[in-house]
């Protein structure tokens, strides 16, 4: 069991790696913020055997607070471990700002500077992560972090602001981040020559491809298309998008199409891979009869008893299959077989289906064919 001393642990990154090591049971975290009694935050630098020291000013009311809140407070901490004749592993949370004339970059510059002199001094192993944008869920919106306040305006049909849409941002994802420092913490027990670490995936992006992109997860509750979620890039952001769904926003009505059969409404067009669909059948009814030449489909039966027929039109062979809910099996459905699925329960047939490709009106690929020619 290790000790972890973890400052800023209110803020965006701090709650997230608050959650994250909470998970890790070979570590015991002591969580402090601005509000912490010192007496307490200089008790656990007497304990730990790391401080993630996470605390820090980016938008002070007063230019003077960027010293005070980035620099002084990690002197107040960096004396009292050698003070107290300790030496454990530091890791500091930069900014690429750094490395620019600015009062921010400044101040993470000087704090910087001071984690190494304090390093060379103690030989305690020093790691400086100098971050670019990092996005992910809780971070602060109209703060900032652009995505932030791009996900939790559009989330709420708000208007948003693009002032340069050929800007280009670098961002990382909050989970890569805490990652990164979970790996550097569990390196060496000596510290390198160069402190400095780094964070992958590093992503570039447009503020107008952002703000398109987010535009899109919006309307893809009406549209029903999902982003491709292989792209490592948009399965963070449409994370992220999603965890600033407003409480009230989380549930949506589906657009159901009804006739005596029963109903049946898409969930999902997943591009070049398909669309999910649902339906409810009422007892007795049978929907279907047809055939694709190209499309497959899966049928799921999640509630009900019903019997999927099939007949293979080159050779009038026949296949019945019963299904019932609680088997929860995956029928298959092949082209060059006309297909039906009849309820023969006494409550609803409710199916979850996958096809393909979507359903395109101008290019069907489903033809009609009786299953009982």
């Amino acid at each position: 069991m290790t000790n972890w001393l973890v400052t800023g642990a209110s803020g965006f990154i701090g709650r997230n790696f608050v959650l994250a090591a909470g998970r890790r049971p070979d570590i015991r975290l002591t969580a402090k913020d601005v509000d912490s009694p010192r007496e307490d935050l200089f008790r656990a630098l007497g304990e730990c055997d790391a401080v993630i020291h996470l605390a820090g000013v980016n938008r002070p009311r007063d230019e003077a607070d960027f010293e005070t809140g980035n620099v002084g407070a990690l002197r107040e901490i960096l004396d009292e471990l050698e003070r107290r004749g300790r030496a454990p592993a530091v890791l500091l949370s930069s900014s690429t700002q750094a490395a620019l004339d600015n009062p921010y970059g400044r101040s993470k510059k000087r704090a910087e500077e001071l984690l190494v002199e304090f390093a060379r001094r103690t030989a305690a192993v020093a790691r400086i992560f100098r971050l670019p944008g990092v996005f992910g869920k809780w971070c602060r919106p109209d703060y900032n972090s652009v995505v932030a306040t791009f996900c939790h305006r559009l989330a709420r049909d708000l208007p948003i602001q693009v002032s340069d849409p050929d800007r280009t941002i670098e961002i990382v994802h909050v989970d890569d981040v805490i990652g990164a420092f979970f790996e550097a913490l569990g390196g060496s027990k000596s510290g390198p020559a160069e402190p400095f670490g780094s964070v992958e995936p590093v992503f570039t992006v447009t503020l107008g491809r952002l703000a398109e992109l987010i535009r899109e997860f919006r309307a893809s509750r009406d549209s029903l298309r999902q982003p491709d979620l292989g792209d490592p890039f948009l399965r963070r952001l449409y994370g992220t998008y999603m965890s600033y769904l407003p409480e009230d926003g989380f549930d949506y009505a589906l657009c159901r199409n009804v006739d005596a059969r029963g109903a049946l409404a898409e969930l999902f067009k997943l591009g070049g891979h398909g669309q999910v669909f649902v339906s409810r059948t009422l007892p007795g009814r049978m929907r279907g009869q047809h055939y694709h030449d190209l499309k497959v489909e899966k049928f799921v039966v999640l509630e009900g008893a019903g019997v999927i027929r099939f007949r293979q039109l080159a050779t009038g062979v026949r296949v019945d299959i019963p299904v019932r809910g609680e088997e929860m099996r995956v029928v298959d459905i092949p082209p060059g077989w006309t297909h039906a699925v009849e309820n023969v329960g006494e409550g609803d047939l409710v199916i979850l289906f996958w096809a393909s490709e979507p359903f395109d009106p101008d290019r069907p690929d489903t033809y009609r064919a009786e299953v009982e020619s």
